[in-house]
């Protein structure tokens, strides 16, 4: 089965979107909230309806981009915060972005990809990121489904995917994730070499 804008399209306009949260997962949340310079450039792969990019852009971070391939999911996205920047919203596959930026937040865009993809994005965010930019965010600790999103993994396999590119500041286990994703979550926060 190919995951592709139609497949993404129907999660979300027939609301089969379990792995949404409805609000900023925690262990995000309590990132975004240390974070002190507000002119830095984020992009959420992947971000659905993408509660985080609206925290953080109430937060007064003006440089959050969403990219994500379903359209219906960035609609949600204006829908939700009208003066959200339509133009950093941005509809488009993550492998074909050119943008780069200082931050990318990872929140259940990896394992949405196909496996056979991840390498891939190893490769694509060390591209993205500006030097020194940094890849923080949440992997499932788990496993989890074989033909479906969601994708599961863990942390000797995500080594794999990230060790060439950057340096691993943490990967291990989330002591703040959403009630049911507890014991399932690596908080993770890389740094291009």
């Amino acid at each position: 089965m190919e995951f592709n804008e139609d497949f993404w399209n129907n999660k979300y306009a027939n609301n089969k979107i379990g792995w949404d949260l409805g609000e900023v997962s925690p262990p995000l949340k309590a990132y975004f909230d240390q974070l002190e310079n507000k002119d830095i450039r984020i992009l959420i792969p992947g971000g659905g309806n993408s509660y985080e990019a609206e925290y953080l852009f109430n937060k007064g971070f003006k440089n959050v981009y969403v990219v994500d391939i379903s359209e219906i999911a960035l609609q949600n996205i204006l829908d939700r915060v009208p003066n959200f920047p339509s133009s950093q919203l941005i509809h488009a596959n993550f492998f074909e972005l050119e943008e780069t930026f200082d931050l990318v937040i990872e929140q259940t865009f990896f394992c949405a990809i196909h496996p056979e993809l991840r390498t891939k994005y190893g490769v694509k965010m060390n591209a993205i990121l500006q030097p020194q930019g940094k890849l923080v965010g949440l992997l499932f600790d788990a496993v989890l489904n074989e033909d479906h999103p969601p994708f599961g993994g863990n942390k000797n396999e995500y080594l794999a995917y990230f060790q060439s590119y950057f340096k691993i500041k943490r990967m291990e286990p989330c002591y703040n994730s959403f009630h049911n994703r507890k014991g399932m979550e690596l908080f993770v926060k890389l740094e291009q070499k």
